[in-house]
């Protein structure tokens, strides 16, 4: 593929190893990741078992802001808290274990049969956001805004269509190959999304059509950075259009950018949440 008009630095950081524990390599990749982070670098993980996922996220524990964190993945990755951490569970143990540094948490592209009903209704009452895959595949605009505030994204490849992936092994059903390439360049296009990481390659048969499917969403993740507009600035929301609505009691807001005609709702923040 073409390098596209891209006035990047784009480096290859290398390989890190297995280390002894699954400890060790949570241990490597998140000092590595906090360092990059210090230095302005937005990261593309290319990583095996999704609990790596954990880490990405807690080289985000002393960057001074909390995380939204946007996972396109057919199951939720909850688990049980309890038991050690797998690429099931990491989820779960974001919420549960301290720091607690998780803002939000949005899934996109969860299909109904692999997630039980309980999962369900506490992402619900979490308030955090969920797209089946149905909807999502629908319309995929939809899940523009998603990016709009995250601060990292993953890929779990096994929420693709093993069709074009050539793997006959995986789930049945899952997002197109444009499809997901649509949700990258989203990925890249959030102003505040600092890592994204594709886990479960080590899942995928080392053939023509899964390698190239894989650097064509790397490819336009990238784009998507390059195309940026930096709408979250202080100095673009002053050019914001606003607009306040009257509904029953109360009156939302509404931003309009001026710049790509982009729409926000100003949300309060809500009073904390006691889970019985």
């Amino acid at each position: 593929m073409h390098r596209g008009n891209w006035p990047l630095q784009l480096a290859d950081l290398g390989n890190i190893r297995a280390g002894a524990t699954p400890q060790d390599t949570y241990f490597a990749l998140r000092e590595c990741l906090a360092h990059c982070l210090e230095q302005n670098t937005i990261l593309l993980i290319l990583g095996g078992s999704q609990d790596l996922a954990y880490a990405q996220y807690r080289a985000y524990d002393n960057h001074g802001q909390m995380v939204h964190y946007v996972n396109v993945d057919a199951k939720f990755d909850l688990g049980d808290t309890a038991a050690p951490i797998g690429p099931y569970s990491f989820v779960g143990k974001m919420v549960v274990e301290e720091p607690f540094n998780l803002y939000h948490y949005s899934n996109i592209g969860y299909q109904t049969f692999y997630n039980a009903q309980e999962e369900i209704n506490l992402l619900e009452k979490l308030y955090f956001d969920t797209y089946r895959l149905g909807e999502v595949c629908q319309q995929i605009e939809r899940v523009e805004p998603v990016f709009r505030n995250a601060s990292m994204a993953s890929i779990d490849v096994h929420a693709i269509e093993p069709a074009h992936l050539a793997a006959p092994n995986m789930t049945a059903n899952g997002f197109n190959g444009r499809e997901i390439c649509a949700i990258a360049r989203y990925a890249g296009l959030g102003d505040q999304v600092s890592s994204m990481g594709l886990y479960h390659l080590d899942d995928l048969p080392n053939c023509q059509a899964a390698n190239t499917l894989v650097a064509q969403i790397m490819w336009y993740f990238i784009e998507g950075v390059v195309y940026r507009k930096d709408e979250n600035s202080p100095s673009a929301k002053k050019d914001f259009i606003k607009y306040q609505v009257p509904v029953d009691t109360d009156v939302l807001t509404f931003y309009k950018s001026q710049l790509t005609g982009r729409w926000w709702l100003e949300v309060p923040i809500a009073k904390k949440l006691t889970i019985n």
